[in-house]
């Protein structure tokens, strides 16, 4: 199978009719005459190319971690303004389980303040994992607790049995996206090409993975500007006539890929001294 670009289709047709004027049995010309000079692009299956594997673990995690997205701000934004809003200022990372965990057990103020404060930091202690100032932290919680302006539900309550059903499913987000993870590494710890992508900052496991599953073999470009064009990072300027419009992004090849490069991007040039804040820079 060959891959005709329709980009360059259009602009081939222009240059041997000198019209924009298109038709089905002219196009049919234009790619034939394309696929003669070798105007063409291959097509590379993934199943045989190996990395059908590859595409489907970065297709699940990018699935999982939209939907982890939503529900993290459906429960910041709704359930817990309703009935715990001071509770917002102690979820700190979004990677983080045990808020979500503590929240699954205690879903209401109301619960905590109606409880003795030794008796409840025993009973939190292990939920909130391995941090420092544990002891500190679970004060906070119970002081914040016991003044808060949240409204008193009964733990049998529908409302109640629903904002647990959504912690569920979000905890499960979570888990089902760390084992997404750990298995992108497993699979990939001996790959050389994951272990140099790795070693640049700001590409962590699952940009590599990412960016490993959407472009394949890096060695197939011959030339790095093969590489910008095809993950549409390349440079493109509008022109019809005399009018000449910005020059900018094409965004004519892989999105995925794109956003992959531009969020590791963004890790390096906030570091202090880096090559690639100099980069940046100038």
């Amino acid at each position: 199978m060959k891959l005709v670009s329709s980009v360059a289709l259009a602009r081939t047709r222009e240059a041997l009719n000198n019209s924009w004027d298109k038709n089905d049995p002219k196009d049919a010309q234009v790619i034939l005459h394309m696929l003669q000079i070798g105007n063409e692009q291959f097509n590379h299956d993934p199943l045989l190319c190996g990395t059908n594997d590859l595409q489907e673990l970065s297709k699940t995690h990018d699935i999982v971690s939209c939907s982890k997205t939503e529900f993290r701000y459906r429960t910041l934004t709704h359930y817990l303004p309703l009935y715990w809003p001071e509770a917002e200022r102690f979820h700190c990372s979004s990677r983080s389980d045990w808020f979500f965990a503590f929240l699954e057990r205690d879903l209401s103020a109301h619960f905590i303040s109606v409880m003795d404060h030794k008796v409840f930091i025993a009973d939190a202690w292990v939920i909130v994992g391995r941090k420092a100032s544990k002891e500190r932290l679970l004060t906070d919680i119970y002081q914040t607790a016991k003044y808060s302006v949240g409204p008193t539900i009964a733990k049998d309550s529908d409302a109640a049995r629903m904002f647990r059903l959504v912690l569920s499913e979000g905890r499960s987000l979570i888990a089902q996206r760390n084992e997404i993870e750990d298995r992108a590494v497993e699979l990939l710890k001996t790959n050389d090409d994951y272990q140099l992508l790795t070693s640049i900052p700001g590409i962590g496991p699952i940009n590599a993975l990412t960016i490993l599953a959407e472009a394949g073999d890096l060695r197939r470009f011959q030339h790095h500007r093969q590489f910008l064009k095809f993950c549409d990072m390349d440079l493109a300027t509008a022109q019809s006539g005399k009018f000449r419009g910005q020059t900018k992004l094409s965004k004519y090849g892989n999105a995925r890929l794109r956003r992959t490069l531009w969020m590791a991007g963004q890790v390096p040039i906030m570091q202090k001294t880096n090559s690639f804040r100099d980069k940046f820079e100038r």
